[in-house]
C-alpha cells in the first residue's frame, strides 16, 4: 500500500440530500482515498477536525463505470466513500456549518 498520511486520507466531502438529513444524527459523508481503511480515516476525522471523536466508520467501493467515446474505450475512477458516525459529545464538523 502507498505511504498514506492522515492529510491524504479525506478528499471531499459529500453533499448530497441524503447526506445532509444525516447530518442531523451525527453522520457525516466523505469521499477518501481507495487505500484507506477504517482506522485511517477515524485518526484523520480526529486529527483534521478538533474536537470530534468517531465513534464508527463504514466504507464502501464504488468500481469504475464502463465509457465510451466513438470507439475508444475507458472506465472511469474508481471511487471510496466514508460515513463517519460522531458520539455524542462530540463537536461538529465545521465544514458542514451553515449548508
Amino acid at each position: 500500500m502507498a505511504n498514506v498520511q492522515y492529510y491524504d486520507v479525506i478528499l471531499k466531502p459529500v453533499i448530497t440530500e441524503k447526506s445532509m438529513a444525516d447530518m442531523a444524527t451525527k453522520k457525516y459523508t466523505f469521499l477518501v482515498h481507495p487505500e484507506a481503511n477504517k482506522s485511517m480515516i477515524k485518526e484523520a476525522v480526529e486529527k483534521m477536525f478538533e474536537g470530534t471523536k468517531v465513534a464508527k466508520v463504514n466504507t464502501m467501493n464504488s468500481v469504475g463505470k464502463k465509457k465510451r467515446r466513438g470507439r475508444v474505450e475507458g472506465m472511469t475512477a474508481k471511487t471510496k466513500k466514508a460515513i463517519v458516525q460522531l458520539t455524542e459529545d462530540s463537536k461538529d464538523i465545521e465544514i458542514f456549518e451553515g449548508l
